[in-house]
């Protein structure tokens, strides 16, 4: 399968993403985070037997939820230049206290670190089945509502995203990809059909080269987005700040049923 490089990169305080080779670097933005309130938002190491490895473990709970307890999830996956411990400083805690104050019903974030295997399994490094299975146990742990599940992404977080909703169906209330890393003929076109059950929101800026990719899978879908937009904007994090909001509203709308 053709994969795109990723590379690991930054800009706007470390908070841009930076895919190689795309367009849209020369057009980044500054991002967009809500200066409002931090709830419980930790980064704690865990051993992934799954990955054979210890990983980062992150949670966010919206201020004023206390613990969290009794919240259901969103699985937040990263893209390749980030990793689970990059989520504080990006600013997730704060879109997800800001989404709650904006009146969508609270809900907390969890995820981990998965390398850059696109969430897919090589050899003994199971990305994928870390997030099915080890981080919705961590998140029991913590007394977190895991019967109800979604997921959220960008670029390659978001290809992971889309990936886990295909590979078992109704796993997820509704999956949130920003920018995903798709290209016609991967595996997550191949198994599109496989999101009929799965309600789907795709953000992508139209000046990011991965525009008619991402276009393309829309019209793959067994039904059409159910949210999203297509913006100016390229593939960096200045673009997703500005779809988080709507993409949190969609995911706290799906957690709700």
């Amino acid at each position: 399968m053709r994969r795109r490089t990723l590379l690991a990169g930054g800009a706007a305080a470390g908070a841009t993403a930076v895919l190689a080779g795309y367009r849209g670097r020369e057009h980044a933005e500054e991002p967009v985070i809500p200066s409002g309130p931090v709830g419980d938002e930790r980064v704690e190491p865990r051993r992934s037997l799954t990955r054979g490895r210890t990983v980062d473990f992150y949670t966010a709970v919206p201020a004023g939820h206390g613990s969290g307890r009794g919240l259901p999830v969103c699985l937040v996956l990263h893209d390749a230049s980030a990793t689970a411990a990059d989520f504080p400083r990006l600013g997730l805690g704060r879109f997800l206290s800001d989404a709650v104050r904006r009146g969508a019903p609270p809900f907390v974030l969890a995820g981990a670190t998965g390398g850059e295997l696109f969430w897919r399994p090589s050899g003994g490094d199971d990305p994928q089945r870390m997030i099915r299975e080890e981080v919705p146990f961590w998140c029991r742990a913590r007394g977190f509502d895991t019967s109800r599940r979604v997921a959220w992404g960008c670029s390659m977080g978001g290809y992971g995203a889309l990936l886990l909703a295909e590979a078992y169906p109704g796993f997820l209330r509704a999956v949130a990809a920003l920018s995903p890393a798709v290209q016609p003929g991967d595996d997550v076109f191949v198994a599109a059909r496989q999101l009929r059950p799965t309600p789907v929101g795709l953000w992508c800026g139209r000046q990011d080269d991965l525009y008619p990719d991402v276009r393309a899978l829309a019209r793959a879908l067994p039904t059409p987005p159910i949210a999203g937009s297509y913006a100016d904007g390229g593939h960096d994090f200045g673009y997703w700040s500005r779809c988080i909001p709507a993409a949190f509203a969609f995911l706290a709308g799906a957690l709700r049923r």
